[in-house]
C-alpha cells in the first residue's frame, strides 16, 4: 500500500476508534497516528489468529484497523492514565 492509502485508512480508523473509545476525537494528527499504528496491530492480532490482515483500502482492511486501532487506543489511554496517576 501507498504512503497515502496507510494516511487515509489510519485517518479514518482511528477516527473511528476515537469514537468509539472515549467519544471524542483526539486530534486530527493523534487520530491518524494511532490509526496507522492500530492497522498494523490489527494486522498482527488478525495474522496470529490466522485471517489476513491490512491488505488495501476495503471494508475488511477497515475492520481491521479500526479494531487495532481500539485496542491501540485502550492502551494508550491504559498508560497515559496510569502515568498521570503516578504524577500525582
Amino acid at each position: 500500500m501507498s504512503i497515502v492509502a496507510w494516511i487515509v485508512l489510519g485517518l479514518i480508523a482511528g477516527f473511528i476508534a476515537s469514537k468509539i473509545v472515549s467519544g471524542t476525537g483526539e486530534g486530527v494528527v493523534l487520530d491518524v497516528l494511532l490509526g496507522i499504528g492500530g492497522a498494523v496491530v490489527g494486522g498482527w492480532l488478525f495474522h496470529i489468529f490466522g485471517m489476513r490482515g491490512v491488505s488495501g483500502v476495503d471494508v475488511y482492511s477497515m475492520v481491521v484497523a479500526t479494531i487495532g486501532a481500539v485496542v491501540f487506543l485502550i492502551v494508550y489511554h491504559g498508560l497515559l492514565s496510569r502515568s498521570h496517576l503516578q504524577r500525582s
